[in-house]
């Protein structure tokens, strides 16, 4: 039979007559499953029986835990918990559930199962969030694919943590409403006032300034590596710079994403939702403009740099998506995270399999890699003598395989600089007009391959790179010379003619002629063997 039940202000209690009586209300919430939202659907179902309170639906500790959290929270904002059989079921049970994003819609489906919420009011939105004991509400990760669900499945509004309203916004075509309370919420569906209504900024998108004011105009000198990381920009390309300490490979680095062009608009997406679940927009909760940019350090584990864990997370590779990940100290990375590149640096992605599922994240990304010749990092330098024998230093470049080093596009040598090149009063080459170039030669590669999913030079396939890296004139013998003279894998033969064709497009020449090849070639000095 039907419970009778008693208002007394913001009490509500549950009294069942003789009989017993049954309560079941449903309200819809959302996980993240790689990079997508999957809708889930809280159901509860209030019996008579021995007082119980358990959660069904292949739900993980964090969810499991949720029953503690939501008990006291309820309590504790006034309302009287109900002393009966409480069952949760998280559908489709066939999915496992994890986050503490499920706190919130199992409160509201409880409190809408003991009349303090009409469930019409509550089954018309999508509800995400962590709870306090108190009843507050905290933010919660993955906020961006979930809003982009309930948009996609329909849903008028969503509710969220207040912190993670501006993030919500991002999705145009639904209502965002920020919350700080659970009673918020209860006044919210009762009279319709309480929350936050977040409207839509997707206008912000492209307003951030260059991180921290860095410029290539800060570095003097260094004009050959200049041009190499402004043909890697211009191409999308990976590239190695091998330099003693003190050379300034890593400002070279740090400054790259200020001479990259902005995010395309599905780049940028992708970028967002993976930033989402690792839980880094709460402070900027706006979609990215800019490049990412990625310097794990190199005592980093497999799975942070891949991802991982029981449920998959995404690692380093995947937060770079779509602008550079920065290696250092390249050779001291360990051995079988540096073989495990070789996969996202090939297909763009990373597929990480467990017995019950797997997990694929996108993973396309520009690899920036900085290593000394040598363990002490003198070999070369004509300002220090080299303390390490023939074989330490072939052991030392060994770390990095050769198949790894044929994933890289680009390998150059930073040299030092001298004193004299650091006080003269030479106006440097400001990011923005290297940013203009860059920008031009990408456009190029827009138009050329706009019917394909791909937009830079670096992402062709071996077919694509056939069509349009043919050389011409003595391009074609010089290059053939190259392979014959350094032992030069079909794999680098093909990385040359993509670095070519960039050089070529940041000419605006459609041909790829003698020089742009000559410039590619000069690109490999690690292909050149050089004696140790």
């Amino acid at each position: 039979m039907p419970a009778k039940r008693l208002f007394f202000g913001r009490h509500f209690v549950l009294e069942a007559k003789k009989g017993g009586f049954q309560v079941i209300s449903k309200v819809s919430t959302a996980t993240v499953y790689g990079i997508d939202g999957i809708k889930i659907d809280v159901e509860v179902d209030i019996s008579n029986g021995l007082p119980a309170f358990s959660i069904v639906g292949l739900p993980e500790t964090s969810v499991r835990e949720s029953k503690e959290r939501v008990r006291a929270a309820i309590k504790n904002s006034g309302f009287e918990f109900p002393n009966d059989r409480i069952t949760i079921n998280l559908a489709p049970a066939d999915v496992r559930k994890e986050g503490s994003s499920f706190d919130l819609p199992i409160a509201i489906a409880v409190l809408a199962a003991m009349g303090a919420i009409k469930q019409e009011d509550a089954g018309g939105c999508l509800i995400a969030g962590e709870l306090s004991l108190d009843g507050r509400i905290r933010a919660v990760r993955g906020i961006l694919p979930i809003t982009m669900l309930a948009n996609k499945e329909g849903y008028r509004k969503i509710i969220v943590p207040m912190e993670n309203g501006r993030e919500a916004s991002i999705v145009k075509g639904i209502k965002v409403y920020g919350t700080n309370h659970i009673l918020d919420i209860v006044h919210f569906f009762r009279e319709g006032g309480g929350l936050k209504d977040f409207n839509s900024h997707g206008g912000d998108w492209g307003t951030d300034a260059h991180r921290d004011g860095l410029d290539f105009s800060d570095i003097k000198g260094q004009a050959q590596a200049k041009r190499a990381l402004e043909v890697a920009a211009s191409g999308g390309h990976n590239i190695l710079m091998v330099g003693p300490p003190g050379s300034g490979k890593t400002m070279l680095a740090r400054r790259i994403p200020t001479i990259l062009p902005r995010l395309y608009y599905e780049e940028a997406i992708e970028a967002t939702k993976i930033h989402s679940i690792a839980g880094l927009l709460l402070l900027r909760g706006s979609l990215l403009s800019e490049r990412p940019f990625r310097a794990p350090h190199h005592t980093i584990s497999d799975a942070g740099l891949i991802g991982g864990g029981s449920i998959p997370k995404p690692g380093e590779v995947s937060l770079a998506h779509g602008g550079v990940l920065f290696l250092d100290e390249f050779p001291e990375f360990r051995r079988n995270a540096l073989d495990a590149l070789r996969q996202p640096l090939e297909d763009g992605q990373v597929t990480i399999s467990r017995a019950t599922h797997s997990i694929t994240f996108p993973a396309r990304f520009m690899l920036v890699a900085a290593m000394n010749p040598c363990p002490c990092g003198y070999f070369g330098d004509t300002r220090k003598a080299c303390v390490c024998s023939g074989s330490q230093i072939h052991r030392y470049r060994s770390k990095v395989s050769g198949p790894l080093l044929d994933r890289m596009d680009i390998h150059i040598e930073v040299p030092p600089v001298t004193i004299r090149e650091l006080s003269l009063e030479r106006e440097e080459e400001p990011s923005e007009k290297i940013q203009k170039r860059v920008a031009a030669a990408r456009t190029l590669q827009e138009e050329r391959f706009r019917d394909r999913k791909i937009y830079a030079n670096s992402q062709m396939q071996a077919r694509l790179v056939k069509k349009y890296c043919l050389p011409s004139g003595n391009a074609g013998s010089l290059l053939e010379k190259a392979v014959e003279k350094f032992g030069l894998s079909p794999r680098a033969y093909h990385k040359i003619l993509k670095v070519a064709r960039t050089i070529a497009d940041l000419e605006e020449s459609s041909d790829i002629k003698e020089p742009h090849v000559a410039e590619a070639i000069q690109y490999r000095v690690l292909d050149k063997r050089l004696t140790i």
